[in-house]
């Protein structure tokens, strides 16, 4: 399973952006799908999550500015971005668990997008 992120860009500040993430394929048993953020010299922290059945989380720093949503083929992920702030700034990855087959049988696994960037709002 490949996860393909996109979406980030330029912005201004208090600006919005929208980020999608799309699976390769049907992810088996999947129960969560989340969105990280990166900045430099900063360790990769949790922006927001969504369950399977809807359920969403997210980082105190982006409550209220930040959506995260999965789309109606369930391999989609969404994040909306807005009143975007310098310390915004950052690499953003989507990943998912899921279950693959292996010789000695199921394994749950998480796997992760590349990661898109999202520079400091103008």
């Amino acid at each position: 399973v490949q996860l393909q992120a996109s979406g980030g860009g330029l912005v201004q500040a208090g600006g919005s952006l929208s980020l999608s993430c799309e699976a390769s394929e049907n992810i088996r048993s999947n129960n969560v799908m989340d969105w990280y953020r990166q900045a430099p010299g900063k360790e990769r922290e949790l922006v927001g999550s969504v369950t399977g059945s809807g359920d969403t989380n997210y980082a105190d720093s982006v409550k209220g500015r930040f959506a995260i949503a999965r789309g109606n083929a369930k391999n989609i992920l969404f994040l909306r971005m807005n009143s975007l702030k310098p310390e915004d700034t950052a690499v953003y990855y989507c990943n998912a668990d899921g279950l693959i087959s292996t010789n000695f049988g199921d394994r749950r696994r998480v796997f992760w997008g590349q990661g898109t960037q999202v520079p400091s709002p103008a």
